[in-house]
Formats: structure tokens, sequence, C-alpha cells
């Protein structure tokens, strides 16, 4: 499967914004962003000058693909999908990645960014309703319990993320259970409650050209 397997931090000072892809040091002073805060190459800030129009448009959709580590064309996949939907299609589209499986285990504190999350989902450390789930975009609904497996509860990395995530707080539309190492999925998350500072109808206006 293809990914990309460059230096994330590239990716954040590209869109200009904390994308958070390498876990808690993103939430730290050891940044990039923080320090160094224009896109890669030598024409960084003549580029981002320049942006009008489609580049803003294309800005928008290459934010939410970053952060939600999918690629084109399963990204356009989610698109369409939302388009086919009643509703608004920029907010239906940050639900359906939201409840991807990947992203849920971040949000819960499973993992420090989501490709640990993405990682300790295909090592099947995970299940959904009592069974071992290990595809990553597996979409979860309201009512869905999703919990560490139990041979997988000493698991270093995930003890080691739950400490590190304390205090960053878990969404409102989830509701963790620490004791149980397990979270539900308590309701479709809103666009306020999916914090994430994007304007989806850009995207939207982007593929509807």
């Amino acid at each position: 499967m293809a990914r990309y397997i460059g230096p994330v931090c590239r990716l954040c000072r590209r869109e200009g914004m904390k994308l958070f892809l390498k876990g808690e040091s993103c939430y730290t002073d050891k940044c990039t962003i923080e320090k160094r805060n224009v896109p890669p190459g030598q024409l960084g800030r003549a580029r981002r000058a320049k942006m009008v129009g489609y580049g803003i448009q294309l800005r928008e959709k290459q934010k939410v693909k970053r952060t939600y580590g999918v690629l084109e064309n399963q990204f356009r996949r989610y698109f369409e999908a939302a388009d086919r939907q009643k509703g608004i299609t920029g907010e239906l589209l940050l639900q359906m990645l939201e409840r991807r499986l990947d992203n849920v285990i971040y949000r819960l504190g499973f993992a420090t960014s989501r490709a640990q999350a993405r990682q300790l989902v295909r090592h099947g450390h995970f299940t959904v309703n009592g069974k071992k789930v290990d595809i990553p975009s597996f979409s979860v609904k309201p009512g869905d319990i999703v919990a560490v497996r139990q041979t997988s509860q000493k698991a270093p990395a995930i003890l080691h993320a739950l400490e590190e995530v304390k205090g960053r707080g878990v969404p409102e539309w989830l509701q963790f259970d620490a004791a149980a190492l397990s979270g539900k999925i308590g309701s479709v998350p809103t666009r306020e409650q999916i914090n994430l500072p994007v304007q989806e109808q850009l995207i939207v206006e982007l593929y509807s050209k």
C-alpha cells in the first residue's frame, strides 16, 4: 500500500499549520512550526504569498488528507460517498474521516499520533464490539465499543501513549473508560466537535469544478 515515508514536519510547514503528525512533540516547543513556519524550499515565502483561488482550495484539501493520513484516491472516495448523502457535503466528509478506527484510537489516547494508531490497528491490538479489527479505515458508528484486546493491555506503546496524552482530553462524542481501556462511540461528531481548523467548503468547491 502506498504511503508517505518522508519527514512529516515538512508537511506541516507546507500547510503552514500543525497537523499533529509527530505525536507529543507537536505539543511542545520542539515542534518545527514553532521555530520555522515557512514552506520548505528556497522559495517557500514567495510560494505562500502568491497562493490564490485554486491554490487555496488545494491547500485546504491537502491539510485534511495529510491530517488523517489518506491518499488521493481514498480521499476522493470519501468525498463521493459524502456527496451522495443528504446534508452538508463538507461536514459529512469530515465526519466520515473522524469515524475511521485509526482516528478514534488516536482521539481516545491509545496512540500519540494517527500514524501510530494506524500501525497499532494493523497489528491487531484493538476490538470493535468484541471482535478484532485490523483495518485502520474501518468506520465506527454510534453505540460501538472500541477496546484494547486483553492480550494487548500491557503493550508498552499503548501504555506510553496513555501516559503521554494525559490532559489532552477526549472529544465529547466519545466516552472513555480508563479502567476497561475502552471507548464508546456516543454519537456522530458535529462540526463543532471536530477540532480541525479548515474550510471544508473549499474542498467541495474544488471537487465540484
